[in-house]
């Protein structure tokens, strides 16, 4: 299992600033806890480290476990960058404290159904939880503020993405790590938006989908892989399915046999080498090619 250096290991319980306080577990798990928060520096694979979370546990912070976590809030490098997240995190609750957001509870209509409670961040700016889904309402008036590439008509921005557009219009209502995960959606999804802010072109690997929009014109004329499974033919080996440019409705798909320790999805697809990656025209796994 992967551990820090002992010389980086917390020392003990060591509050370093109102309401953040660091430990050890008796387990050697290295946790922090910021108000009702609780942070735990887990262990990842090939040396990695990733920030799992919690709200309110009871227990000693020297006796939490592994399985008290279930939140994961990305990944560190070593303890240096543990500590960094969780002030961050502390500085984030201390200015969410101050802003007037109040919390209502509301059976209000929302495309992801009815809410279950809504939070008020301004008069006529409102975020909204139900069962499945949630995000932000903007009256008429608000939502005429908003960067008209990303305007919704309507006013609703679900949760995942759209929200951000809310945060980018009205910066006084969110925390700093708030506007600064908005500037990142915005970017990695909205690039040329994100372009036209900001008054500069983004470079390769400052965003998820324009590096996807270059993927898929460097290789539209390259197989694809779009589905795979290990091969009970052929030991040690993947059976994929690919067509050109990776498009799931092709009428035309080949199958192809890669080795199992080379086949990587990457962040876009994995791309045939044809003289490489064998054509297979045999037994297949597919249920659809039997």
């Amino acid at each position: 299992m992967t551990t820090a250096h002992t010389s980086d290991r917390l020392d003990g319980q060591t509050p370093s600033t109102p309401g953040v306080c660091f430990a050890e577990t008796h387990g050697g798990l290295l946790v922090a806890k910021v108000g009702d928060t609780a942070f735990a520096m887990v262990p990842g694979a090939n040396g990695s480290f990733f920030v799992a979370s919690a709200w309110r546990l009871r227990d000693p912070m020297e006796e939490w476990k592994r399985s008290d976590f279930y939140g994961h809030s990305g990944e560190v490098a070593d303890i240096a960058a543990f500590r960094v997240r969780v002030h961050e995190n502390a500085e984030h609750q201390r200015q969410r404290a101050a802003l007037t957001r109040r919390e209502v509870f509301t059976r209000a209509s929302t495309p992801w159904g009815p809410s279950q409670q809504t939070t008020v961040y301004a008069d006529g700016v409102g975020c909204h939880s139900t069962a499945s889904h949630g995000g932000f309402h903007l009256d008429a008036a608000h939502n005429t503020k908003v960067h008209r590439n990303l305007c919704v008509r309507g006013g609703w921005y679900e949760e995942d993405c759209a929200w951000a557009a809310v945060a980018q219009a009205f910066p006084e209502l969110f925390t700093d790590y708030e506007r600064c995960l908005a500037d990142n959606t915005i970017r990695d999804w909205y690039p040329d938006t994100w372009e036209a802010i900001h008054g500069r072109t983004l470079q390769p690997g400052e965003s998820h989908e324009k590096d996807r929009r270059r993927f898929e014109q460097e290789h539209a004329s390259d197989w694809i892989v779009i589905s795979a499974l290990r091969s009970n033919q052929h030991p040690g080996m993947t059976e994929c399915v690919a067509s050109l440019g990776g498009d799931r409705r092709a009428a035309e798909q080949r199958r192809y046999l890669v080795a199992s320790d080379e086949y990587r999805i990457g962040r876009f697809g994995f791309v045939i080498d044809e003289a490489r990656h064998r054509l297979y025209d045999g037994p297949s796994g597919f249920v659809g090619w039997r």
